[in-house]
């Protein structure tokens, strides 16, 4: 892997975490869990071969500002996660609350 195969593999990441924002301002849960999985295989490529690269000045300060770049966009995808992920926690607990109801006290 050479380190223009790096940074264009960090670049095609930050692409990947712009579309995981727009999915979750969407609620489009599945496309955020399908880029996901394209992210984690990025990952996994880097963590191989980026050990063979070593980049400096402006390769460097490129792969910093698309670092940064994702670190944003992550925050923001967490931000639009949270409520609902809560919504969704509560759902749960008053699934599991009525069926110990049900369960205590019989089915009407």
């Amino acid at each position: 892997m050479t380190n223009h195969d790096v940074l264009c593999v960090y670049a095609a990441m930050s692409e990947l975490t712009s579309q995981m924002v727009a999915a979750a301002n969407a609620s489009d849960w599945e496309h955020l869990q399908e880029l996901e999985q394209r992210m984690n295989a990025h990952v996994a490529v880097l963590k191989v071969n980026e050990g063979m690269v070593r980049l400096e000045g402006e390769e460097r300060a490129r792969k910093a500002t698309l670092i940064k770049q994702m670190l944003d966009d992550d925050r923001k995808v967490r931000d639009l996660i949270t409520p609902w992920m809560a919504q969704l926690s509560r759902l749960i607990n008053s699934t599991g609350t009525e069926r110990r109801l049900v369960n205590a006290y019989g089915g009407v």
